[in-house]
């Protein structure tokens, strides 16, 4: 309990459903059995008949069963299986018309397929397959394939109809859309809540809590930054950012290989760029940091520039505490921000052992060789 907040505060956050809790802390209900997320919708109980734990481990083994309204041994927002088909077959043809009978057949009910869409991504699964067909085909004519060509492929009835579709998205004509990049953006799962991942074909560009009240600020300024647009769904550079956060969140991966793209002023890409170099379970002042990049009396510029890094945990800004040794201001959620760093330090020992092995291995290989 010495890492949780008060009891005072979960209370608060529990009643609340503050999302920025999640993954911080779980609640037992005494009075019914069950054990919830900070965020569950249920009716909320008396203070005293709640008791609080580090994680469900803990209330498993205090006999508490879990919620079935906020599943706490999932993954918040986590995508449900009724959903993993439909997404695979999407997938497989993304310029089809969906229609409500199509969507039934696969023995799911076309409004709630609705509501989950406008729930988790704020649009309907219609305007989500009309944004996959728009990427598609502006990735088509981006390679150099001939408009028409491209309008018919992604099933419009009419060349100008295609035109007009992709001028009220990108804001432009389509021949001067060429260079507009795309930027796909998805959700990936933590136990810290969802994050927003957005790339494009070369590289992360953002990474964010999708509760961080920045967030529409920060996408309006990459949309600006790199001449782009967004369409949702997935890409390789997505997909390897969640391999790795799950290895980071198992405790067996300290440094992230997946590609970045910043973008930003000189300075906020220097301290961006020093960020990077804090070893894993270490931390620094912003003192240290305004140090590190070169210019001692720039402590608060460091941390403004902390504060404008779209691309959390693999940028670790959260290993910058206050000069008195305690975590201090963080986009995500001050909890979010100490759960990370004993994290980090209670998984360095693991770490640093499975390396250990690993050389041994290597080394006991070739003295046998």
């Amino acid at each position: 309990m010495n890492d949780l907040p008060s009891k005072e505060e979960m209370y608060r956050a529990f009643i609340n459903r503050d999302s920025s809790f999640d993954g911080i802390f779980i609640t037992g209900v005494n009075t019914t059995g069950i054990f919830c997320r900070p965020l569950c919708p249920a009716i909320k109980p008396k203070a005293e008949n709640l008791e609080f734990f580090p994680d469900n481990r803990a209330a498993l083994n205090a006999g508490y069963r879990p919620c079935k309204r906020c599943r706490p041994l999932h993954n918040s927002g986590e995508t449900p299986v009724w959903l993993q088909n439909i997404l695979t077959e999407v997938e497989k043809e993304p310029t089809q018309r969906w229609t409500d009978t199509d969507i039934s057949e696969l023995g799911t009910h076309p409004n709630r397929l609705r509501r989950w869409f406008k729930k988790h991504h704020g649009i309907t699964f219609q305007e989500y397959l009309r944004l996959r067909r728009l990427g598609s085909a502006l990735g088509h004519i981006k390679h150099g394939e001939p408009t028409a060509q491209t309008a018919f492929d992604h099933d419009y009835d009419s060349l100008s109809g295609f035109r007009e579709a992709i001028k009220n998205w990108i804001g432009k004509p389509v021949q001067e859309g060429r260079d507009t990049k795309v930027i796909h953006l998805n959700r990936i799962t933590t136990p810290l809540g969802p994050m927003l991942a957005g790339a494009t074909d070369t590289g992360l560009c953002l990474l964010e809590f999708t509760d961080r009240k920045m967030l529409e600020t920060q996408l309006k300024i990459l949309a600006d930054q790199l001449n782009s647009v967004f369409i949702p769904g997935s890409n390789t550079i997505i997909d390897q950012t969640a391999d790795e956060l799950n290895s980071y969140f198992e405790g067996t991966l300290e440094k992230f290989r997946v590609p970045l793209l910043l973008y930003g002023t000189d300075f906020q890409k220097t301290a961006w760029k020093q960020l990077r170099t804090i070893p894993f379970g270490q931390t620094r002042s912003y003192h240290e940091q305004a140090i590190a990049i070169g210019n001692e009396k720039a402590v608060r510029a460091v941390a403004r520039a902390n504060g404008e890094n779209r691309i959390a945990i693999i940028i670790p800004c959260h290993r910058v505490i206050g000069k008195n040794g305690k975590p201090t201001g963080y986009s995500g959620g001050l909890w979010r921000k100490k759960f990370l760093l004993s994290h980090e330090r209670n998984n360095t020992d693991t770490i640093y052992n499975q390396k250990s092995t690993q050389s041994d291995l290597f080394w006991n290989g070739q003295q046998k060789r």
